[in-house]
C-alpha cells in the first residue's frame, strides 16, 4: 500500500514544524539558548577522537552540495531508468532545489555567527539554519517517500526507514562535532526542511490524484 498522507495531517505537521522553527529563530541569541548550545557541543565534542572525527568528515562531506548534487542526479536516472517514473523526478528535484533556496533566504534573515568554541574544520558564512541539515533531512525524507512505494516487504521499509533517519542524524551531529554549527542551527534546519517536505509531498500526492481523477474513463 501506498503511504498517503492526508491534508490535515500535512498542514498540521508543516505547521508545527514551521512555528518551532520560527521560535528558535526568536531565541537564538538568548543566554539560555546559547548556554544549552555550549553544553551541547561540548558533550559532543568530548567524543573528540582521530577515527570519530574521520568519521564525521566523511558524513558532513557527503552532506555538502557537491555529493547532495550526485546522489540526486543517480536517483533521478534510477527512477527514470529503472523504475520508469518521471513525475517523481518533479519531486525529488523540487524539493532538493527548493530546501537549498529556502536555506539560502533564511540564512540572510537570520544573520546568525558560526560558533567559536573549538572548530574542527572551517566553514564560511552564516549560521542558522545548517544547510547542511536541511540538505540531508529534504533529500533522505524524500528519498524515503519515493522508495517506500517500491518496497513491498516490511523488512525492506524498515530499512529504509533507519538507513535514512541515520543519514540524517549522522549529518546533522557531524556538523556539531565539527564545531560549524550550534545544535540549534541542527534542530532549525530539521525543521524548516519538515515544513517544506510535508508541504511538497501533500502538493505531490494531491497533483497525481488530480491527473489521475481526469483519466479515469467516463470522466
Amino acid at each position: 500500500m501506498d503511504f498517503k498522507l492526508p491534508f490535515i495531517f500535512a498542514l498540521a505537521f508543516s505547521l508545527i514544524c514551521a512555528i518551532g522553527f520560527g521560535l528558535i529563530g526568536l531565541i537564538i541569541s538568548d543566554e539560555k539558548i546559547t548556554n544549552f548550545d555550549q553544553t551541547v557541543i561540548s558533550f559532543i565534542q568530548s567524543f573528540e577522537h582521530p577515527t570519530i572525527t574521520r568519521i564525521m568528515k566523511v558524513f558532513t562531506f557527503i552532506g555538502g552540495g557537491v555529493p547532495v548534487g550526485i546522489i540526486t542526479v543517480i536517483s533521478v536516472l534510477f527512477l527514470y531508468k529503472v523504475l520508469n517514473h518521471r513525475m517523481e523526478l518533479v519531486l525529488l528535484i523540487g524539493v532538493t532545489i527548493g530546501s537549498a533556496m529556502i536555506n539560502t533566504v533564511l540564512k540572510e534573515i537570520y544573520h546568525r555567527s558560526r560558533p567559536v568554541i573549538h572548530r574542527i574544520i572551517e566553514e564560511t558564512g552564516f549560521s542558522y539554519p545548517s544547510g547542511h541539515s536541511m540538505a540531508a533531512f529534504s533529500l533522505y525524507g524524500v528519498l524515503a517517500f519515493l522508495l517506500w512505494r517500491h518496497i513491498k516487504t516490511s523488512l525492506g521499509r524498515t530499512l529504509l526507514i533507519i538507513i535514512s533517519s541515520l543519514m540524517i542524524l549522522l549529518i546533522g551531529v557531524s556538523r556539531i562535532y565539527l564545531g560549524v554549527h550550534y545544535p540549534t542551527d541542527v534542530l532549525g534546519g530539521f525543521l524548516a526542511s519538515g515544513s517544506w517536505l510535508t508541504i511538497a509531498i501533500w502538493f505531490y500526492q494531491w497533483f497525481q490524484e488530480k491527473r489521475w481523477e481526469r483519466k479515469r474513463p467516463g470522466q
